[in-house]
């Protein structure tokens, strides 16, 4: 569920293949308190964990042997982090701070002793963070290949946009609003796949929710609606019908994709469920993947299970969260899996618009990551946890299909809230901030509970899918106490 599509599967495609190397082995004891905000469980100025909260021992990864040592290349080793199993549950304190003696030295460095990387039995090693970083290098899109996708994927849309509005007087107000990760600037890899939002904008609706999550409602329109041209798509029991509207549009798009000639595109079977007629479009020597998402734009207050969601104040400001909340509600069509008798007539809650916002205005200072201002590590951490999820997601399909890049995500925002200064994320502490990033992830794996950002009711991870969640946990520590073979195989 990345975004507005929710696309389950992500990471099966556009990965690059790695050779494998030498596999380092470090094991260290890693002390951090991952603490998961709830709607009344926030942590305040004077229990958050600060910058300082470095976990103790050091990371021993073994460099590859492709080309040369670490020393070889040159590259300073700026910090070291421990590696091994990172403490969850309630064991890990709850969210308190380390004691004293774990915290790092004066101006946020940790002491030089620490930031030394062991050899195991006399081999070369390189620390986590020089590993991390070369790992990131290896993520980054190609400039030429970024743009090369993306007009081809603008020039595809734009002429899709254009037809639907004159062919069908439905969607003649559409418009588009570019979502998910690579518009978001964290997507990894390749630029293979693209979410494109047509936003209706629909001046007021009634929302029922039909389940206890509050992402899932039925729509109803009130007396007198200005949008008539959609009330042939009410069922009979006067419920916008998600199912007709999309089917609707899925029809005029596969009509459009055959007069286009100069590119080769066609329109991907429709997956049960799904808010999303998904392109499959020719891109020499790749194949890009565009999700197009069916989104209703509605002029009206968010609903009240939103209420102590989005605590963003600590983070980015009470201002900001003000001006978010008075954006407006989008849901898309999706189909609630847990309804009694499948419509095909629900719709969800989608805060692309306000995760992108956040994902691209990311600081607590105005100027953060700006060409002249300080940098932090957030994305670089958000975009590491991605892959090594798509990888794992790779190789163990079946166990982890209920896994997708917007649980990440999600653990993602909890942590910058609990992090919200630009200094819990210095950049030369890539290391130390992946790991408690990390943490938290993971302590929500161990027990099945990970509040959506916007809906703190609505738990992403279900204990029906507990054996997932433990199945994922297993995998990710195994890759903590070795060194993070993934990152390694990059090399």
């Amino acid at each position: 569920m990345d975004g507005a599509s929710g696309r389950g599967k992500r990471g099966t495609r556009g990965a690059r293949p790695a050779a494998s190397r030498g596999r380092g082995a470090g094991r260290g004891a890693a002390r951090s308190s991952p603490r998961r905000p709830g709607a009344d469980d926030r942590p305040g100025a004077g229990d958050r964990p600060g910058a300082g909260d470095r976990p103790g021992g050091t990371a021993t990864v073994q460099a590859p042997q492709k080309d040369g040592s670490a020393a070889r290349r040159g590259r300073p080793a700026r910090s070291t982090a421990a590696v091994g199993r990172l403490p969850v549950g309630p064991a890990a304190g709850g969210g308190e701070a380390p004691p004293a003696s774990q915290s790092r030295a004066p101006g946020g460095r940790a002491p030089a002793a620490r930031r030394r990387a062991a050899a195991p039995d006399g081999a070369t090693a390189i620390p986590l963070a020089l590993c991390l970083r070369e790992a990131l290098s290896r993520l980054s899109l190609g400039r030429q290949d970024v743009s090369g996708a993306s007009g081809v994927v603008n020039d595809v849309v734009s002429r899709l946009i254009q037809a639907i509005r004159s062919q069908d007087g439905s969607f003649s107000s559409i418009k588009r609003l570019g979502a998910g990760s690579y518009y978001e600037h964290v997507k990894i890899s390749e630029p293979n796949e693209f979410d494109i939002m047509l936003l209706m904008p629909v001046q007021r609706l009634q929302l029922d929710e039909c389940d206890d999550t509050g992402a899932y409602y039925y729509l109803t329109f009130k007396r007198n609606p200005r949008e008539k041209h959609l009330l042939k798509f009410l069922d009979e029991d006067k419920k916008l019908s998600a199912f007709k509207m999309l089917q609707a549009l899925r029809e005029i798009i596969k009509r459009e994709v055959k007069n286009i000639k100069d590119v080769e595109v066609s329109v991907k079977r429709k997956k049960p469920g799904s808010p999303a007629i998904t392109l499959l479009i020719k891109n020499p020597p790749a194949e890009i993947s565009v999700d197009i998402i069916l989104t209703l734009e509605v002029q009206q207050s968010w609903p009240p299970c939103t209420q102590h969601g989005l605590r963003i104040e600590q983070w980015l400001g009470r201002k900001v969260r003000g001006e978010f909340r008075n954006k407006s509600l989008y849901l898309v069509a999706k189909q609630n899996k847990n309804e009694k008798v499948l419509k095909g007539n629900t719709w969800r809650l989608s805060f692309s618009h306000i995760e992108k916002a956040m994902m691209n205005n990311h600081g607590r200072s105005k100027t953060c990551c700006e060409s002249d201002g300080p940098k932090c590590c957030r994305k670089s951490c958000l975009k590491l946890l991605k892959y090594l999820l798509e990888q794992l997601k790779m190789e163990y399909t079946k166990e982890l299909e209920k896994f997708c890049s917007y649980h990440v995500k999600t653990a993602f925002f909890h942590s910058c809230v609990m992090w919200p200064n630009d200094t819990d994320w210095h950049v030369g502490d890539l290391d130390h901030c992946f790991q408690k990033y990390l943490g938290y992830f993971l302590h929500c794996l161990q027990n099945s509970q990970l509040p959506h950002f916007f809906i703190p009711k609505y738990n992403l991870l279900s204990l029906e899918d507990k054996a997932s969640s433990d199945f994922l946990l297993r995998q990710i520590n195994n890759e903590l106490n070795n060194g993070f073979p993934i990152f390694q195989k990059m090399y």
